[in-house]
């Protein structure tokens, strides 16, 4: 192996190290995927998730300059082709690899920005960031499985989009607590997070019941590298979903829902069987 090689397999790796300290399940998910997808997708999990520990975490310093240097060098990354930040350079590896479109990337930035500088959102809002901060995400994980197959992408584009959605909406719910009185954030339109109710959760539930529905279609069409692996994810989160489903809402804003990693695990193996088999 040489240098630029060793170089690029590090960053890579450090974007692996990234995907396990932050996400148990996402790492246990990747897994399941063809091993060829293993790497483009720890290093777009890595630069999503520095991105947003900019907005979410770094209380003490100056979020807007810091997000605002991370966009500069990300672009500059992506066109010289090289970062000595290694999250940086592993990513722009895989859009420059995959050729994932510049527009993704702006859309998933521009809703990081929103997160500075909105705590409530009316429906227009909303469906920008839904796009912006999960969509977009499933988009440039849709370009690496589909390996420059412009077709299936277009094919595949809406339902990965409604997937997308479906995750980040059941990870809203599942977070509305911490949201609401860490970031004084509420996602959902029209919700009130001192009165959210029955009624509202069940609206809200409808609204992603019908995105994972129209999400299955997309799976079924995946290639078989990733197929299996996107549809444990599917399967994962629809149990998870299912669990918020059977709790009150009080319960919702009184704690975040958890699910510990030795259920993570026994489920994510149950999925994987299962699907295997044939049997969901």
């Amino acid at each position: 192996m040489d240098a630029i090689a060793l170089y690029d397999q590090t960053t890579l790796e450090c974007s692996r190290l990234i995907t396990q300290r932050y996400s148990t399940s996402f790492t246990l998910g990747i897994k399941t995927l063809d091993k060829k997808f293993h790497l483009p997708i720890y290093a777009i999990y890595g630069f999503v998730r520095y991105a947003d520990e900019i907005v979410d975490t770094f209380h003490n310093q100056d979020k807007q300059a810091l997000l605002a240097r991370f966009k500069k060098d990300t672009y500059e990354a992506i066109e010289s082709g090289i970062s000595l930040n290694p999250v940086l350079h592993a990513f722009q590896l895989m859009v420059n690899k995959y050729k994932i479109d510049l527009d993704l990337i702006e859309a998933f930035l521009h809703s990081m920005e929103m997160d500075l500088d909105f705590k409530t959102y009316n429906d227009s809002k909303y469906n920008e960031y839904i796009y912006g901060s999960a969509e977009v995400v499933g988009l440039m994980c849709l370009k690496v499985f589909c390996e420059g197959d412009d077709q299936m992408y277009q094919r595949l584009r809406e339902p990965a989009c409604k997937l997308g959605a479906a995750f980040q909406k059941v990870n809203f719910l599942r977070d509305i607590k911490s949201d609401y009185e860490e970031r004084g954030r509420v996602y959902f339109p029209g919700v009130d997070f001192t009165q959210f109710d029955k009624p509202a959760k069940s609206l809200i539930e409808e609204d992603i019941q019908k995105d994972f529905n129209d999400s299955l279609i997309g799976i079924e069409g995946l290639p078989s590298g990733a197929k299996l692996g996107v549809r444990v994810a599917y399967l994962y989160y629809q149990k998870l979903f299912d669990k918020i489903k059977g709790l009150p809402a009080e319960t919702i804003t009184q704690k975040r829902i958890r699910i510990p990693n030795s259920q993570k695990l026994s489920l994510l193996i149950g999925t994987y069987f299962e699907s295997k088999l044939g049997l969901v």
